[in-house]
């Protein structure tokens, strides 16, 4: 495995990674980790797919409709 050091990080950057880091429960590393793996991961990895999923799952049964039409009823209404 490969090491990186970061040098010169802004103070107020380290304490939102060691406020963040805090609040899930890890190390400052393993946050930095998890960020660059989470910002990293390339398109159409599984990860994405089981997210769009969920996302579906939970938006089914809902109407949506044409945008152009709730503006037009909106222009009307005025």
């Amino acid at each position: 495995m490969a090491d990186l050091h970061l040098r010169d990080i802004p103070e107020d950057l380290a304490d939102r990674l060691k406020r963040r880091a805090d609040q899930h429960g890890r190390t400052r590393e393993d946050e930095a980790r998890e960020i660059l793996e989470q910002s990293l991961k390339p398109p159409g990895s599984p990860d994405f797919w089981e997210r769009a999923a969920e996302l579906r799952a939970r938006l089914k049964g809902r109407v949506s409709g044409d945008s152009a039409d709730l503006i037009r009823e909106d222009r009307d209404s005025r």
